[in-house]
């Protein structure tokens, strides 16, 4: 994992972030605490891409279970709330 400290940032600039961005994503400790995370555009591009595609892969399986049959089908919110509550004490 590529850290560097705030404060370095502040006395280097964003300059301090070149050499470890280029090695991957860079974790900004600030505190003694992780706070922040710098990607670059092309990481960041693929999270979003990946994402997407979790998206669809998530609307095509629930299109799935409804063409097979496999879902319950509720009356209210609250009717819902209290089958999750039955499935979570299961």
């Amino acid at each position: 994992m590529n850290t560097i400290q705030a404060q370095e940032i502040k006395r280097r600039g964003v300059a301090a972030l070149d050499d470890l961005i280029a090695q991957g994503d860079v974790h900004i400790i600030r505190n003694n605490q992780l706070q922040y995370v710098v990607l670059s555009e092309a990481r960041y591009a693929e999270l979003l891409e990946a994402q997407e595609e979790a998206l669809v892969a998530r609307v095509r399986a629930s299109l799935e279970d409804l063409k097979a049959g496999r879902v319950r089908r509720f009356t209210s919110a609250e009717e819902l709330m209290e089958a999750m509550d039955r499935e979570d004490a299961a």
